[in-house]
């Protein structure tokens, strides 16, 4: 009885030792730089995209959804909608429709304070954003603290996305960046689609909380756009993508 579970112990650690060893080669990245998006591109991945604001100025979608270098092309854009309880991207109304017709995959997202009541905040993107099928759910864009305790934060976040819920009937994307998430947000948010800020660095998002989507440049080109734009990867392929807008 004893020498079967020896055995059995032993083919679990083999088990685990094959997992951690497919879990590391899978995590090795490569890095490719194209002159024409001005960055080096993380290549791993198959589905790209941008986010942008007012900043970017006028952008020719459609030139946006046209480049291709190699196999890299641009095929979903989140776009900045409101700030707070009054304010409104001047450019949003503009970017949506336009990178709709173009063909892209749209998210538009809230630049989030902890010190604004949230529902008022959760009024002002209602307001302004009318969700269609295909796209994506609404973002809530969480990256400073305002000096609030983590357990304002917390409350208030929590409030706009469940606003956020009710009223498109679906989870929401949280954007934040590492340090934020694990030091004001923690684990109660864990169940929500997490799009994670981290450049400057050639490695993925060092977190044990999984993401969906990564900002790994702010200083990327593409065609139809004159400033400098944020670059971004989705984990998984088109129909992942798909399977995450609102049906």
């Amino acid at each position: 009885m004893k020498s079967i579970w020896i055995k059995l112990l032993f083919v679990i650690v083999i088990a685990i030792g094959a997992a951690i060893w497919w879990y590391k080669r899978e995590e090795k990245i490569s890095f490719v730089r194209y002159d024409e998006f001005g960055i080096d591109m993380p290549v791993n991945y198959k589905i790209h995209g941008i986010d942008v604001s007012k900043f970017q100025k006028e952008i020719n979608w459609h030139a946006v959804k046209q480049m291709q270098v190699d196999k890299i092309r641009i095929s979903f854009a989140f776009i900045k909608a409101t700030e707070g309880i009054t304010r409104q991207d001047a450019a949003f109304r503009q970017n949506w429709e336009r990178a709709g017709k173009a063909g892209l995959v749209r998210g538009a997202y809230h630049f989030f304070y902890s010190t604004r009541d949230p529902i008022k905040q959760a009024i002002n993107f209602q307001n302004v954003v009318a969700l269609q099928s295909g796209d994506l759910p609404p973002v809530l864009d969480i990256e400073t603290s305002n000096n609030q305790p983590a357990a304002v934060i917390r409350s208030t976040a929590k409030i706009w996305l469940e606003e956020m819920e009710k009223a498109y009937k679906v989870k929401p994307i949280i954007y934040t960046n590492i340090h934020f998430y694990e030091t004001y947000l923690g684990n109660e948010f864990d169940d929500y689609p997490l799009w994670i800020a981290h450049y400057y660095q050639k490695e993925r998002p060092a977190s044990n909380r999984a993401w969906l989507f990564w900002q790994h440049s702010d200083i990327g080109r593409v065609n139809g756009i004159r400033t400098t734009v944020d670059f971004n990867v989705f984990k998984g392929d088109s129909s992942d993508l798909m399977k995450l807008c609102i049906p």
